[in-house]
């Protein structure tokens, strides 16, 4: 199912090179060759690390194509900076494996690049993020949502919400539609599962909505009725199930068929799941994400627009718009230090005020996003957009 959730260049960006880059040619080269080793130039080297294989490569298919898009505009637009995508201009492949994410890292490092983005998985991102670290390079972590990504060192950064934050913010839409009873299952085998769960239980206590049940699975399960019939029991009206998309249609169709009729809910994790034949299923069900492609700014359905003709809507997804808003904010991080090797990137990204695809972002001090969310539902099996939530959880727009 082609995902809901993407990305766009903003036409009234904080950033030249973001202006620049709406009007680019799409027939401009991207990459350049880079200087010669000690000698500044205006070519940003960036390495890009994915899961290209496996059941998330849609994600990494998404990156891809985004990369590829916003370094053509970049290259042909009048900033007077460029970006150089290191190995052979492809994304390495991490395929949501810790192990075979170092692999990647290394492969990329390998080219000496000036910068890394990715990953988009906490998981494979935490190890990477740590050698970058010792490394002193710079990594701009994608959907990464774990907290502890940043606090691997000040040269990490993410231009993705983190999961407390996230978890905060599906809580307070709960208290919003008046839920006051909610059940959890979770993975109690991943570490998104549990910080959203941690998140979305300690701020439904504090806003007033009992959590009646919480109940626990493993990431590779594919049974959830016994959990699915506690649930149930507890007589809760929203079910919080923090987990990936690959379990998402078998959950939703396991409540339903234990007699859950009320509201099902998740993350971000569940941007692109497959609804094939159970539409019905999904009715009042929605989830958290980075931002949405029905968002009516003019900038978004440009973005939009742009994607779908070059690569259809399959791999329209949250990913490709964190991966190309990251090669914008690379480009304003050159622009704010005046350089691009990485200690220049480094200083011009540290506590940066950033307009791109996600709408506003500023950096805090531990390097993460401070931006707005998106809450989405299903109409007929397909996503649609329902509202966006500020920082301080008020809606700030909302569909038609």
């Amino acid at each position: 199912m082609a995902a809901a959730m993407s990305a766009s260049l903003f036409a009234g960006c904080g950033s030249s090179t973001q202006q620049g880059g709406a009007a680019a040619s799409s027939e401009a080269p991207a990459s350049s060759t880079a200087a010669a080793d000690g000698e500044e130039d205006n070519i940003i080297r960036v390495g890009v690390v994915c899961a290209m294989t496996g059941g998330s490569a849609i994600y990494g298919e998404g990156a891809q194509n985004a990369v590829d898009m916003a370094v053509e505009e970049i290259n042909a637009g009048d900033s007077g900076y460029k970006i150089e995508i290191v190995n052979g201009g492809k994304v390495a492949d991490d395929a949501k494996d810790a192990k075979q994410a170092m692999n990647a890292y290394n492969k990329v490092m390998a080219d000496s690049p000036e910068a890394i983005v990715g990953s988009f998985f906490s998981s494979v991102t935490l190890p990477m993020a740590e050698q970058a670290s010792k490394d002193s390079m710079l990594l701009l972590a994608t959907g990464a949502t774990n907290a502890d990504v940043t606090l691997k060192g000040d040269t990490i950064f993410r231009n993705c919400f983190i999961d407390p934050y996230q978890g905060k913010m599906a809580a307070l839409f709960a208290k919003d539609k008046g839920f006051t009873k909610a059940a959890v299952i979770y993975a109690k085998d991943d570490d998104y599962s549990n910080g959203l769960k941690d998140a979305f239980i300690e701020n439904c206590e504090a806003n007033g909505i009992e959590v009646a049940y919480t109940g626990e699975c493993m990431s590779t399960d594919t049974d959830f009725s016994s959990q699915a019939a506690q649930a149930v029991a507890s007589g809760a009206e929203l079910l919080y199930y923090p987990c990936f998309l690959d379990t998402v249609p078998l959950f939703v169709s396991a409540a339903r068929n234990a007699g859950f009729t009320g509201a099902i809910m998740g993350g971000d994790a569940w941007d692109g799941c497959d609804t094939t034949g159970l539409a019905t299923q999904f009715d009042d069900c929605y989830f958290t994400n980075h931002y949405s492609s029905e968002d009516t700014a003019p900038a978004v359905q440009n973005f939009v627009q742009k994607y779908t003709e070059k690569y259809g809507t399959e791999s329209l997804n949250a990913c490709a718009a964190l991966y190309y808003d990251a090669m914008y904010m690379l480009v304003q991080a050159a622009e704010n230090a005046g350089g691009t090797d990485t200690a220049s990137l480094v200083k011009g990204m540290t506590g940066m005020s950033f307009t791109g695809v996600g709408g506003d972002i500023t950096l805090d001090e531990n390097g993460d996003a401070i931006k707005s969310i998106a809450i989405n539902t299903f109409v007929d099996g397909a996503v649609k957009w329902t509202e966006t939530l500020g920082a301080d959880g008020k809606v700030v727009s909302k569909a038609d």
